[in-house]
């Protein structure tokens, strides 16, 4: 049964809105008028589908912010800051690599920006209300404040354990948020975007939404959670989202850098064009949330709450935080990054709400792909999580974030494999950057004393290194601020391997011993090469910051100067005549799996990667240094 839902704004103009669905699921027309009882209207800009035209269409990013006093932000200059967001990851259950994967992503996007000299605002935090949050809790026999506070210390446990260097992390629970997220909804109100009425349809718990029956499954199951929907029938408060239809697709025609990758814009572009229709906002059987300013027997609907959460990050030290306070701290954000199965509510339902309360819409939405093991999708709902405090532990944290994002092209699906993270994390962090950097430094020590003899652009005077590196230094850049995150650690090894080229074709050992000029040349190429692994160190920081500090400690830096870095300390130059370096120490240490057979039978393999530690007698890991 379709249905058109008629209702009168603040100003009692008259809206029709298209059918809002054909499937089982249905809307009666028990429309409420609701008053406006928060805002006075007039500054406070209404989208009407006179507003939707070709001539108006790119100004769509910036016309909810022409004033300061309607909440929007003023126009972008070098100077507003980089705004950069993860999911608010949801707690029924502790994190596992899916949200650990969008977050090391994000670091790095948040840590290069850094080096390139922007104001950053990374934020990231947890999404605590709803049904599924008050079902985990009453299953652990703790209340659902309780559950909450457990599992959003645990992502800050696995960040910390991660290098996340987050600025700000929100929690929907936090008081300043519920304020916020009241405020935006009296906004929305205000724009006569709120109605009342009867909703029946199938609804998906794990997805925290209802369901078109046509993209269902046999037996009405969820083709991501896999589990059957439920039947629901329930008197809520609804957001007029197909009143945004022609804005939408203005939008996504005209700024096509909105939604990325390309290929992901095309999805969203397919589904505003099938018909948008208006979404519930509220749950009438779900108390674990914040309540309707209108009605305080619903609460409103965990989407429609979490999305905010973007917002009230920026005003979360603020004695009294206003929508207006936050909105003047930096909106719009630059990049909210997420995982493709959340698309829609960021590149569909987030901007029409935003256009909805008058204020600017993000830069870019990044839909990345899944991780997955054994052929499916990693999640909580599906139990077959790969646990990253695990990898971690076992591995190290560069290991772990510089596999991911080596391996996985952002954007695409990526498979883990742990044979193949042993084989490129040994190849590439232990063999082309720390057996590069150890060499070097046993050669400098034998040879000069571990001092340079000269700087390294004199020392490079002649040499097609250089030029080779500075110019895969800006193809590394490149990469980065397309969030080709992957070609960007390809880029920066490939500096790695013309350093290790460069070390065997001139053969430095070889000419210490002749003594000379010979031997003059050779600890020239020496400081060639750790100039090499010092603009590697940079390059390579905003994946891998804790290697990349091991490597500026042996190069004679102090904590405090790697922390100082920009991304202009790639430019060649950086090594002086005089410099004393420290002691090599491996900086990664290989892994190494060694298999033993017992009872004819071969043990299972396990690796560990710091030498101290003492593996167990069955299975046997050792773990090698660089040679």
């Amino acid at each position: 049964m379709s249905g058109r839902v008629i209702f009168c704004n603040s100003q009692n103009s008259l809206w029709l809105f298209s059918p809002l669905s054909s499937s089982s699921s249905s809307i009666k027309s028990k429309t409420t008028y609701i008053k406006n009882v928060f805002l006075n209207r007039r500054n406070l800009l209404s989208f009407s589908p006179k507003h939707s035209s070709s001539s108006s269409s790119s100004a769509l990013f910036c016309c909810c912010s022409s004033s300061s006093n309607d909440g929007g932000a003023q126009s972008i200059t070098p100077a507003d800051p980089f705004i950069l967001t993860t999911p608010l990851y949801y707690v029924n259950a502790p994190p596992h690599m899916g949200s650990a994967y969008t977050t090391i992503a994000a670091d790095a996007i948040a840590r290069f920006q850094r080096l390139l000299g922007k104001k950053v605002i990374f934020i990231t935090g947890t999404d605590e209300h709803g049904e599924k949050i008050a079902t985990a809790a009453a299953a652990s026999g703790s209340s659902p404040i309780e559950h909450c506070n457990n599992i959003s210390q645990a992502y800050k446990f696995l960040w910390k354990d991660l290098d996340i260097a987050y600025d700000k992390f929100i929690r929907t629970t936090d008081s300043s948020h519920e304020e916020i997220v009241k405020e935006f909804y009296a906004r929305v109100l205000a724009s006569g975007d709120i109605y009342r009425a009867d909703y029946e349809g199938l609804y998906c718990v794990g997805c925290e939404e209802y369901k078109d029956e046509k993209e269902l499954l046999e037996n009405n199951s969820c083709p991501m959670h896999l589990k059957p929907c439920e039947a629901r029938k329930e008197d809520n408060y609804f957001f007029a989202l197909s009143k945004y239809q022609k804005s939408l697709e203005e939008v996504l025609a005209h700024n096509p850098d909105f939604v990325q990758p390309s290929y992901r814009l095309n999805e969203v572009q397919s589904w505003v064009k099938s018909g948008l229709r208006d979404f519930s906002i509220s749950r009438a059987s779900v108390d674990w949330g914040i309540p309707v300013p209108t009605d305080e027997k619903q609460t409103i609907y965990v989407w429609f709450d979490a999305l905010l959460g973007y917002v009230s990050a920026l005003s979360q030290e603020e004695e009294n935080p206003t929508l207006q306070h936050a909105i003047s701290s930096g909106w719009p954000a630059s990049l909210h990054l997420i995982g493709k199965d959340i698309l829609r509510f960021h590149a569909v339902y987030w901007p029409a709400m935003l256009l909805s309360a008058g204020l600017s819409l993000p830069k870019m939405v990044f839909g990345h792909g899944f991780l997955t093991k054994d052929g499916m999708k990693m999640g909580k709902s599906l139990g077959n999580t790969l646990e990253p405090k695990d990898l971690v532990l076992r591995f190290g944290s560069d290991a772990v974030r510089y596999f991911f994002l080596r391996e996985v092209e952002l954007g695409n699906d990526g498979d883990y494999s742990e044979e193949r993270f042993i084989n490129i994390v040994n190849a590439h962090l232990a063999n082309t950057i720390g057996n590069l950097l150890n060499r070097t430094l046993g050669l400098l020590k034998k040879n000069c004393n571990s001092t340079l003899i000269v700087d390294s652009v004199t020392a490079a005077e002649g040499s097609a290194l250089k030029d080779t590196v500075e110019k895969l230094v800006g193809t590394a850049k490149d990469h980065y601020e397309n969030l080709s995150l992957s070609l960007a650690c390809e880029a920066v090894l490939e500096i790695g391997n013309a350093g290790n080229l460069y070390m065997d074709e001139q053969a430095p050992w070889s000419l210490f011993k002749k003594g000379g000029d010979a031997s003059e040349a050779a600890a020239k190429d020496l400081v060639v090469i750790l100039e090499v692994v010092r603009i590697i160190a940079v390059a390579l920081a905003p994946v891998t910051p804790s290697l990349c500090s091991r490597i500026y400690s042996q190069l004679g830096y102090s904590n405090d100067q790697f922390e100082a870095i920009t991304w202009n300390e790639t430019r060649w130059g950086g090594l002086k005549g005089g410099r004393v370096m420290a002691q090599a120490i491996p900086i990664f240490v290989r892994i190494e799996i060694i298999k033993e057979e017992e009872n004819g039978g071969e043990t299972p393999k396990k690796a560990v990667k710091d030498k101290k530690q003492k593996p167990k007698p069955k299975p046997r890991v050792a773990v090698e240094s660089q040679s």
